[in-house]
């Protein structure tokens, strides 16, 4: 068990709820490996009380900094004081430094931590068909990586289309060589499907995606880590299709955090 002194540097990841985050767990673990004295907690914020937990979080020396889980990646930005560019360019932050004067520097590196847990598993992302549910937070950010990393088509289905619209033609002017678009939730013709939603989260919860029509040689990825095998995962699985778990994304966005709170 981590030993936490008056030394130890704090981390919190905030989120509502958090009963499903592990990533604290991670995080921890990932520290004690290193010899890094460092220690995480979820801490529950409900979204009107977010300006008051980071005017605090401000305040308390000893933190080096937070994570932003749902459903506070967008609305966070507006209560910081700076951003790096992945996180202005998604428009969502997960990851926060506190600097030694109070000021809170954000950025984003959920889609490092996507793309690099796909490499891991030894899927190839260039050249694929990608078809994307959600366009939310994590959505805004695995869609520009998808990008950024060589997909050939990625088609973003989402319960808002004018939402899917916006970010596909945001995705297509950053990165034209991917074709990008707004379109039906149909995984058929489609090597990779994500899903960046919260669906799965819950008992009950519909599937993001149709996992009926995907084909046996599709890949099927998530970003919910709680439970780690989701109903979309089993669905997929049970169809033949490799699947690529929540938790491959956390485990890859472990330096990328460590590195942005200067704990690495």
């Amino acid at each position: 068990m981590t030993r936490i002194t008056g030394k130890t540097r704090i981390l919190f990841i905030l989120g509502d709820p958090v009963a499903h985050i592990i990533g604290s767990a991670l995080l921890n673990e990932h520290f004690a490996e290193r010899g890094i004295d460092a220690a995480v907690s979820p801490l529950h914020v409900v979204p009107e009380d977010l300006p008051r937990a980071l005017d605090t979080l401000r305040r308390l020396r000893n933190v080096a900094g937070f994570g932003v889980t749902i459903p506070h990646k967008i609305v966070v930005i507006e209560l910081l004081d700076s951003i790096g560019e992945r996180g202005r360019q998604v428009g969502a932050v997960n990851f926060v430094r506190r600097n030694p004067d109070g000021t809170l520097h954000g950025d984003n590196v959920d889609g490092l931590g996507f793309v690099g847990g796909l490499l891991e598993a030894g899927v190839a992302i260039r050249g694929a068909r990608v078809l994307q549910a959600g366009a939310g937070g994590a959505g805004r950010a695995i869609a520009f990586a998808m990008a950024e990393a060589g997909a050939a088509e990625l088609t973003i289905a989402n319960r808002s289309p004018d939402k899917a619209r916006e970010l596909a033609e945001a995705v297509a002017r950053a990165y034209p060589a991917c074709r990008t678009r707004a379109g039906r939730d149909d995984p058929s013709a489609c090597d990779i499907a994500i899903n960046t939603t919260s669906l799965g989260m819950k008992t009950g919860d519909a599937l993001p995606l149709p996992a009926e029509r995907l084909g046996p040689a599709a890949i099927a990825a998530e970003v919910v880590m709680t439970p780690e095998v989701t109903p979309f995962l089993a669905a997929a699985a049970a169809r033949g299709c490799r699947t690529v778990a929540g938790k491959a994304m956390l485990l890859a966005q472990l330096r990328a955090a460590s590195d942005l709170v200067g704990l690495a």
